[in-house]
C-alpha cells in the first residue's frame, strides 16, 4: 500500500492516529520505510553490522578513527559514513566513555536536522511534528531530561562547542522530550563537572526508555537497534492490534493481521503482550504516559494463566530471568544454562510451562543449548514452548511464527523430518502475513522446507 492509500486522523481520546482508506486484507504490505535516524544498541556493538543491521561474524571491520563502528563491507561502511562522520569525532573524543543509546540517537537526530536534509519517513508525519509529553511530565521526570540533555551537549562538545548558536528548532531538551522519557526514577543529580561528572551522566542516561521511537529487531525478532520513524509515530496503541511491525535491517515493514475496514483506525502493540494485565499498564503509564482501557485490559484476559503456579517459585524464576545478560563467550552460555536447568528441575510440579516467567525460562535455556551446539537439549526445551506461545499469541503473530520455525530448525537438525516440516508449514502460514513472502527470513524458512521435503523424498 502507497502512503497515500493511509491517511493521518485525529483519534478520539488518543490524538493522532492513523487510518486506512480503503478496505485491506490480513498479510498486506502497508508501508515500508527507512528511518529517520537510529543507532546500534550498545549489547550489539562489534557483533552486528552498523549499517545493515543484518551480519554477524568476526570479520567486521573497524572504524580506523572512533574504533568503535563496525561494519560488515566497505560498501555498508561507506554508505554509513554521512551518518557517522560527525559522530565519529564524538565518540572518539569521549572515550574511554560510550554514550547510552538514547544520546547517540539524539546525537544523530541533531547532525540530521543540521544537514537539513529530506527524509522519506516523514511523508506522513515530519521530526517538527512529532508530540511530547512535557505537560505531564512530573518535575523529577523533566530533571531526568535535562540531565539527559546535559549529558547530549557533553557528548557532541567537539562539533557543537556553542549550542545557544543552534537554529530554534534544534533543543536538546525537547528533543529528549520527543524520544525518551526516563524510565525510572532519577534520585542522582550530578553537580561536578568535567570527566567524572560525564561519567556520572552516563550512568544516568542509562535508566531513559525511548517513546516515540522503535526497537529494531532482526529476522529472528531480537533486538538490535533503536530507530526513529516519525510517520509510523502515528500508530496508536493497542493490546489486540490489527498490524504489526518486522524490519529488514533498518527498514520498517508494517503489516495487516487482520481485515481492516475503510476508515478503521491501524494500530500495533507498544509493549509485550506475553506480561499480564498490571505490568502492560505500568509501563503503557511510565513510558507513554497513558492507561489502556481495552477489553483484553478490562477482562485481564489469560493473567491467571500467565501467573500459575507457587508464588514463591515463579517470583525466583523472574528474578533469575532479569538477571540475565547479554552472554559474550562459550563460559558465560554455560553459566546460565546451568542456572536455568536447576531452576527448571527445582520447579517442577510447581510451576506449568504456562507460567510466563517459566516459559522466559525456556526460551533462555534453548537459547543457551544453541550457542552452546546442544541441539538435542535446545529442541526439548524449545518444543515446551510451543504450547503457550499458541496460547499467548494467537492468531497471526511474528514471534510465533519465529519459535515454531526454530523449533523446526532444531528438529530438522535431528532428522526428524516429518515432524519438521510440519512445524515449519505452521511457521509458513503465520509468516506469510506478519512478514511477507519477500521477507529475507521467509526465504530462509521456505530453503529448509524445501531441504525437509526432499530428504522425505529420498528416505
Amino acid at each position: 500500500m502507497e502512503p497515500a492509500a493511509l491517511e493521518r486522523f485525529h483519534s478520539p481520546g488518543k490524538g493522532n492516529g492513523l487510518r486506512s482508506r480503503r478496505r485491506v486484507r490480513p498479510g498486506e504490505l502497508l508501508y515500508r520505510d527507512v528511518s529517520f535516524a537510529y543507532v546500534l544498541t550498545k549489547q550489539q556493538l562489534g557483533s552486528v553490522c552498523e549499517r545493515c543491521l543484518r551480519s554477524r561474524n568476526e570479520n567486521l571491520h573497524r572504524c580506523s578513527q572512533c574504533k568503535v563502528a563496525k561494519y560488515c563491507g566497505r560498501s555498508c561502511q561507506k554508505e554509513a559514513w554521512l551518518d557517522h562522520k560527525q559522530e565519529c569525532r564524538c565518540l572518539k573524543s569521549i572515550e574511554p566513555n560510550f554514550p547510552p543509546d538514547s544520546v547517540r540517537l539524539a546525537g544523530r537526530i541533531v547532525f540530521k536536522l543540521l544537514r537539513q536534509s529530506v527524509c522519506p519517513s516523514e511523508r506522513l508525519y515530519s521530526f517538527s511534528d512529532l508530540q511530547s509529553n512535557t505537560e505531564r511530565l512530573s518535575e523529577e521526570m523533566k530533571d531526568g531530561l535535562r540531565h539527559l540533555a546535559q549529558t547530549l551537549q557533553l557528548y557532541l562538545k567537539t562539533e557543537i562547542q556553542d549550542e545557544s548558536q543552534l537554529p530554534p528548532a534544534i533543543d536538546f531538551f525537547q528533543i529528549f522530550t520527543k524520544v525518551a522519557s526516563p524510565g525510572t526514577l532519577l534520585e542522582t543529580f550530578v553537580e561536578s563537572k568535567g570527566m567524572e561528572c560525564m561519567v556520572m551522566l552516563f550512568s544516568v542516561a542509562d535508566t531513559v526508555v525511548t517513546c516515540n521511537c522503535f526497537t529494531i529487531s532482526n529476522g529472528e525478532m531480537q533486538d538490535v537497534g533503536v530507530g526513529l520513524y516519525p510517520s509510523m509515530s502515528l500508530l496508536n496503541h493497542s493490546c489486540d492490534p490489527n498490524c504489526v511491525i518486522v524490519f529488514e535491517g533498518n527498514q520498517l515493514l508494517l503489516h495487516s493481521v487482520r481485515e481492516i475496514q475503510i476508515g478503521e483506525e491501524l494500530t500495533i502493540s507498544y509493549v509485550e503482550s506475553l506480561m499480564p494485565t498490571r505490568e502492560r499498564q505500568k509501563q503503557l503509564v511510565r513510558q507513554y504516559c497513558f492507561k489502556c482501557d481495552c477489553l483484553l485490559c478490562q477482562n485481564q484476559e489469560k493473567d491467571a494463566e500467565k501467573l500459575a503456579g507457587e508464588d514463591h517459585a515463579w517470583k525466583a524464576v523472574k528474578d533469575a530471568v532479569n538477571e540475565v545478560r547479554y552472554p559474550k563467550s562459550k563460559e558465560e552460555w554455560k553459566h546460565v544454562l546451568a542456572r536455568c536447568q536447576n531452576l527448571l528441575s527445582s520447579n517442577e510440579g510447581h510451576l506449568p510451562d504456562t507460567n510466563i516467567y517459566q516459559l522466559k525460562m525456556l526460551d533462555c535455556a534453548m537459547d543457551a543449548c544453541i550457542n552452546l551446539e546442544s541441539w538435542e537439549e535446545a529442541l526439548y526445551y524449545g518444543s515446551r514452548t510451543l504450547e503457550p506461545y499458541r496460547l499467548y499469541y494467537p492468531g497471526f503473530h511474528p514471534l510465533r511464527a519465529v519459535q515454531l520455525m526454530r523449533v523446526g530448525k532444531l528438529q530438522h537438525s535431528q532428522g526428524m523430518f516429518p515432524q519438521a516440516l510440519e512445524t515449519l508449514k505452521q511457521a509458513y502460514n503465520i509468516m506469510k502475513v506478519t512478514h511477507g513472502t519477500d521477507h529475507s527470513l521467509m526465504k530462509v524458512l521456505m530453503e529448509i522446507k524445501e531441504e525437509c521435503e526432499a530428504m522425505m523424498r529420498i528416505q
